[in-house]
């Protein structure tokens, strides 16, 4: 995309897409809006998603506790892509969920979890594994209520993950390594 000079006063051009598209989005859009692949789109979790989203974090609490972690649903920003993400549930340091006002990136995360729903099922598969990977989160996990299965993703590279583990029936116990080192139980998901 080509853009002229900017001239003050003339908000006919853009000259940094990406940073206006994530300054409308930080400032007028809400903090429950996603960019994904430059498409503004709002969050709308259902009762069934945050219910998901809280079985794993009322079972790995005690181990973040433990580790000086917090879980939350703050903003990820993809630097370099249109691409600005509210995940359902994300593992930090808690020194830097402190400090941290804006977004975190993914690479600073230690687990992120997608909890999918008819209207955002294929981009949990896809879109955003393939992005979580790209920019280096550790652990993704992909809880598909659609399908009635979870999928551990690791080893990040930059064309996106490496190694999968799953996909996994709802029932059985899923494996979250180092640094959680602790089995996850999926049959109330």
């Amino acid at each position: 995309m080509s853009t002229a000079p900017d001239v003050p006063g003339d908000h006919s051009t853009v000259s940094d897409p990406e940073r206006a598209l994530k300054y409308a989005i930080r400032h007028v859009a809400g903090d429950r809006t996603e960019i994904i692949e430059g498409v503004i789109t709002p969050v709308s979790r259902s009762w069934a998603g945050e219910f998901a989203a809280g079985v794993v974090r009322r079972q790995i609490t005690l181990r973040l506790e433990q580790l000086d972690l917090v879980s939350g649903s703050g903003n990820l920003d993809l630097p370099g892509s249109e691409n600005w993400y509210v995940p359902d549930l994300a593992v930090v340091p808690a020194d830097l969920a402190a400090k941290t006002e804006g977004a975190l990136l993914p690479d600073q995360t230690l687990l992120i979890v997608e909890v999918s729903s008819p209207s955002n099922a294929d981009t949990d598969r896809t879109v955003k594994r393939r992005r979580y990977g790209q920019y280096g989160a550790p652990l993704y996990l992909l809880i598909d209520r659609q399908n009635r299965t979870c999928t551990l993703f690791s080893e990040p590279t930059r064309l996106g993950y490496a190694a999968e583990d799953g996909p996994h029936p709802f029932g059985t116990p899923i494996h979250l390594p180092t640094p959680f080192d602790l089995a996850l139980d999926t049959s109330r998901l």
